[in-house]
């Protein structure tokens, strides 16, 4: 009964255009709603039983096909539902300008492919069949680019748009070989079961590559990442947060499911996903301390979670093949609880960074300040999600982050030698991902939201209403929970890990330490809140004034001028990691005869090294290239029709001569 209401609510979608404007956002809501209470009972069954549940699915090529939920399918489809659930509670009030500028058509089919992104991110975690599996991959890469596209008035947009698109093409190219590469040479189901056959009788590090890349363009790992800090900003706070939050997260799935039916030569493969993953953190986080637009600091920080992930899921693989249960549960599991922990503080950054561009037109931060005294609940959630995200006790971040860590430190007793190495190397790899964490994002939240404002921008910034703080109230309440109570959640990262890993003792070994945590955590809370009471009592009993902050005798300047601006917080991180961040800084220097100097700009620009070296330089030259063979489109009938003899001289001569 519940795959035919699935059905039916994935028709239903297309009744979206027929409707009147004001109640396709509703509509919308209400399939969502619908789709999420009738996947949440088969995810309970299977989380519950850890079993895995097939149900018949629709009439294809001549088969049945089939959806097949076992507990990493349904761990993804918890992730999924909630973030889509929050996406669409906040979009509510952020598209509320938009329907003065959007017909009725661009808001239905924003809609539309809101819930196809939502249908389609599900369908790719519970379709097994390769060829349905790749048409789903498509459907979701069709329906994140017209989302991304949504301000379709905007040229940059657009660009954006189609490199998004063209970029997860080639994703989708790399994904078929594989599959082909692996039918052909065995003959078995085009699907992800027939990998099995292929990975038991080959050497499956190649073919495993060419699934990481075409998985890992959608993931992000670096160099594979560029679309993901233009796709971002481009797209609505809500899109972002999705995306950023859960679509990139079916790139993981895709590489934790192959990696399921791959039963040997396991050490190398883990050990080229750690180090991937390493330098994916390390880069990526680099890349966001330099930005200046809020959302591309978020998108360049997606990158660096993407890194911690793998890199537990790296780990998770070495111990498997070196025979360390513990480095392996640990591993896995805290890269697992890290795709839940991440999608929550992501989506919870970008809607505060969207509530904030609503409120001041804006992503600029070296244009905000203030706005804590404008904005006090997006400031106060804001905060949460940066200490979250900065895998700082006694939040959620900090959890997963600390079972990949003791997984390192257990191991390293049982190790030989050259893992030794490969695990401490990991631990410093993770410990400074996580020191320059706390540093952008120290930069990010003081920037924005401490100080005074630093441009009119601030001014008659307010308070959003609440249905773009519901959200922020539900994934905070998440964030806070697995904090205090991270045994419940790490059990449900354990119904997976138990695919990966049978001995699950590492987990029973720890709980304690986690108990001891999270009591930890309340008696410093308990804390803080009666310091709070006392302060506030404090307060009651004195008139309390609000005034400038001391000016130190002058405050005739512009404040943008007395205060740390973005760039100059970053500053002496940029001298020591050149190479990577490739900031460009313009300006013109005081001449010694300049006696009243004149006006000057001083600008930083930052650019990706990666998509200058991979993309951007090899396109130029390709359009360079294109340019000068344009000579040949003279648009005269007598030159195209010489072209054609020539073509058959040249297909006569390499025949007469046995060349073809």
């Amino acid at each position: 009964m519940n795959i035919v209401l699935f059905k039916i609510a994935i028709l239903l979608t297309f009744v979206l255009f027929l409707l009147p404007r004001k109640h396709q956002y509703y509509f919308g809501l209400a399939l969502h709603l619908a789709i999420i209470a009738i996947t949440s009972i088969w995810i309970f069954n299977v989380l519950a039983l850890s079993s895995t549940l097939t149900l018949p699915f629709i009439p294809f090529l001549g088969n049945t096909l089939s959806i097949i939920i076992d507990p990493l399918s349904a761990f993804f489809m918890l992730v999924i539902n909630f973030t889509v659930l929050t996406g669409i509670i906040y979009a509510k009030g952020y598209l509320q300008p938009y329907y003065n500028k959007k017909s009725k058509a661009e808001m239905g089919w924003h809609f539309f492919n809101f819930l196809w992104l939502h249908i389609s991110m599900l369908l790719v975690v519970i379709v097994r069949d390769g060829i349905a599996f790749l048409m789903i991959w498509e459907v979701m890469s069709l329906s994140s680019f017209f989302l991304v596209i949504f301000e379709t008035e905007k040229k940059e947009t657009i660009k954006i748009g189609i490199n998004y698109l063209i970029q997860m093409h080639v994703g989708i190219v790399f994904l078929m070989v594989a599959f082909i590469v692996a039918f052909v040479q065995t003959n078995a189901e085009f699907s992800f079961d027939g990998l099995s056959v292929y990975f038991a009788s080959h050497n499956p590090f190649w073919l495993f590559i060419l699934f990481f890349v075409g998985f890992g363009i959608k993931a992000g790992f670096i160099p594979l990442h560029s679309w993901l800090p233009h796709a971002h900003p481009a797209a609505p706070s809500h899109v972002s947060g999705v995306m950023s939050g859960v679509m990139i997260k079916m790139g993981i799935y895709g590489i934790l499911r192959v990696l399921l039916y791959i039963p040997h030569d396991l050490f190398n493969i883990g050990l080229f996903i750690l180090i991937v993953s390493l330098a994916t953190g390390l880069i990526g986080i680099s890349l966001a301390i330099v930005q200046k637009d809020s959302k591309k600091i978020l998108a360049y920080s997606s990158i660096e979670n993407i890194g911690i992930i793998g890199t537990g899921i790296g780990l998770g693989v070495i111990g498997i093949a070196q025979n360390l249960p513990a480095l392996a549960v640990l591993g896995f599991g805290g890269g697992i609880l890290h795709i839940l922990n991440h999608a929550l503080f992501k989506s919870l950054l970008f809607y505060s960074v969207g509530s904030v561009y609503k409120q001041t037109h804006t992503r600029n931060i070296e244009q905000l300040g203030g706005l804590i005294k404008k904005m006090p609940k997006t400031a106060l959630f804001f905060l949460l999600g940066v200490l979250a995200i900065s895998g700082l006790p006694p939040f959620n971040g900090f959890i997963s982050e600390f079972l990949i860590y003791s997984g390192i430190f257990k191991s390293l007793h049982a190790a030989s030698l050259y893992t030794d190495i490969v695990l401490m190397c990991s631990f410093v790899g993770l410990a400074i991902i996580g020191g320059l964490a706390v540093f952008c994002f120290t930069k990010m939240f003081s920037v924005m939201f401490l100080g005074t404002a630093r441009s009119s921008k601030v001014e008659h910034a307010a308070e959003v209403g609440t249905p773009m703080l519901i959200p922020d109230f539900l994934i905070g309440f998440l964030i806070i929970i697995i904090g205090f109570i991270p045994v419940i959640f790490m059990r449900l990262s354990a119904s997976v890990v138990v695919l990966f890993s049978a001995d699950l003792s590492a987990f029973q070994q720890i709980i304690p330490t986690l108990n001891h945590i999270s009591l930890s955590s309340g008696i410093f809370i308990i804390i803080v809140g009666l310091v709070w009471l006392l302060r506030a009592w404090q307060q009651k009993q004195h008139i309390v004034k609000q005034n400038a902050t001391w000016g130190c005798g002058y405050s005739g300047a512009n404040p943008a001028l007395h205060q740390y601006t973005a760039a100059s917080y970053a500053d002496n991180f940029v001298q020591l990691s050149s190479k990577i961040v490739n900031v460009k800084k313009s300006f013109k220097d005081f001449d010694e005869a300049e006696i009243f100097p004149q006006n000057r700009e001083f600008i930083t620009r930052s650019s990706d090294v990666f998509e200058d070296n991979l993309i951007t330089r090899p396109g130029n030259k390709l359009l360079a290239w294109l340019e000068k063979i344009a000579i040949f489109q003279t648009g005269k009938i007598q030159h195209y029709l010489l072209y054609a003899l020539v073509f058959l001289a040249l297909i006569f001569l390499l025949t007469f001569f046995n060349l073809i």
